[in-house]
């Protein structure tokens, strides 16, 4: 083979590595706004919803029988592609940050042991397990089911709702031994007020533990119930108990969500801001003074947020969505994460282009007088971000005629550049 070819091959390893690159960004989207990644992604999500669906019908017996070849290709199918993704998943680790500094196996490795790639892997392989073993598909069923929880990776939602779980464990595991306690005590006393009156059911501790737990889970299931005096007021105060136990968990669960998901706002609004440069230079205390004054807004496709040539007072940050921006050399589309009228914080600058919501937007807006308010109690982040604004030769030069700053319409959505 010739130099030449070497060079352009497939797998000259720059070429190799820019392909494994592109496909963690694909499988991880990782670029922000990538449309190829959000096809594979809603195609999987799709195939994931599809197969569970699949094997509930694959349990009613006339389906089975009827359906049984398009059910197996539709397996056959899925197979191949959740082998395939799972495949590319361990090819493409090694360009995972949490992994930089060890070798591309090691970093396999790790990959291959985290939970996600286990849930990877038993999407597929019971598949592997029918036609190894030659076991039915009905009798996988509960297996494939498990495919389910594949869409926990495309769920912020059930991620925050992990890191809760995780992050109070402590707290649920103490919930969990003062609802054993409950139990137990209701059981026992149980035990003693009516054991001798319906020794089927109550003879003993163990027996009227099933009492006791659909007593203080619920309201009790209907099949024991007491008959005594000392039954009823020992049932009555399980009751009371039981809604004290199972509302100590779900408050803690409820309230470490909220918390995890304004973590969340707050460290994605704090890096929007400090991209700005009009506030590189401001501390964390700054930033987050700034940050108190933002303001949301939700812009419809085709809404225009500002009009060019209008006089600027407020600036946008683009939390989700795309706006596109008309300017004189064409139009220009900014995506999540980024922002435009910096300028007219500083002075009455008029807009340099016609802002427009290209996409469903949730906006953040910063104005100009809350700018100054938090100037006024503040004097020194005003002295920072004044000195930035002179600074027309620093890493973050800015330009006065207009309220965009030229940097930003330098780099489309995610960084890529325009």
């Amino acid at each position: 083979m010739t130099a030449h070819r070497r060079e352009g091959g497939w797998f000259t390893a720059s070429r190799w590595l820019a392909r494994r690159r592109r496909c963690y960004e694909i499988l991880e989207r990782d670029a922000a706004h990538d449309r190829t990644a959000s096809r594979v992604e809603l195609g999987l999500i799709a195939l994931i919803v599809l197969n569970v669906i699949v094997a509930v019908l694959e349990t009613v017996p006339s389906l089975y029988l009827r359906d049984y070849v398009a059910f197996l290709v539709f397996e056959r199918l899925s197979l191949l592609v959740f082998a395939s993704e799972y495949a590319l998943r361990i090819w493409v680790a090694p360009e995972n940050p949490r992994y930089r500094g060890v070798s591309p196996l090691r970093a396999r490795l790790h990959y291959a042991r985290t939970a996600v790639a286990i849930v990877d892997l038993i999407a597929w392989l019971p598949f592997v397990v029918s036609a190894l073993f030659g076991v039915n598909l009905v009798t996988l069923a509960i297996f494939r089911l498990l495919r389910f929880i594949k869409l926990v990776r495309y769920s912020p939602g059930m991620q925050s709702l992990l890191e809760v779980l995780h992050r109070e464990s402590q707290s649920l595991m103490a919930c969990f031994w003062l609802l054993s306690a409950a139990v137990l005590i209701a059981a026992s006393a149980m035990y003693v007020a009516e054991g001798h009156i319906q020794p089927e059911h109550l003879g003993s501790i163990p027996a009227a533990m099933w009492w006791a737990m659909a007593t203080v889970t619920t309201v009790g299931y209907g099949d024991v119930y007491p008959l005594t005096v000392a039954g009823r007021i020992i049932a009555s105060l399980t009751m009371v108990t039981g809604i004290v136990m199972i509302a100590l968990p779900v408050g803690i669960i409820a309230t470490s969500f909220v918390d995890v998901i304004k973590r969340r706002d707050f460290v994605i609004t704090w890096g929007m801001v400090a991209r700005v440069p009009l506030f590189a230079d401001l501390d964390a205390a700054g930033i987050g003074e700034i940050h108190k004054m933002l303001s949301a807004h939700t812009a419809q496709p085709g809404e225009v947020i500002a009009r060019r040539g209008e006089v600027a007072r407020s600036m946008y940050f683009i939390a989700s969505g795309e706006v596109e921006l008309e300017l004189d050399d064409g139009l220009h589309l900014l995506g999540e994460g980024q922002f435009f009228g910096e300028m007219a914080l500083l002075h009455s600058a008029r807009r340099a282009a016609t802002a427009r919501a290209h996409t469903r937007c949730m906006l953040l807006m910063l104005e100009a007088d809350a700018l100054a308010d938090v100037i006024r109690r503040h004097p020194e982040i005003g002295k920072r971000i004044h000195a930035m604004a002179r600074d027309d030769e620093g890493p973050h030069p800015v330009r006065r005629s207009a309220d965009i700053a030229d940097d930003e319409l330098s780099v489309g959505p995610g960084g890529a550049a325009t």
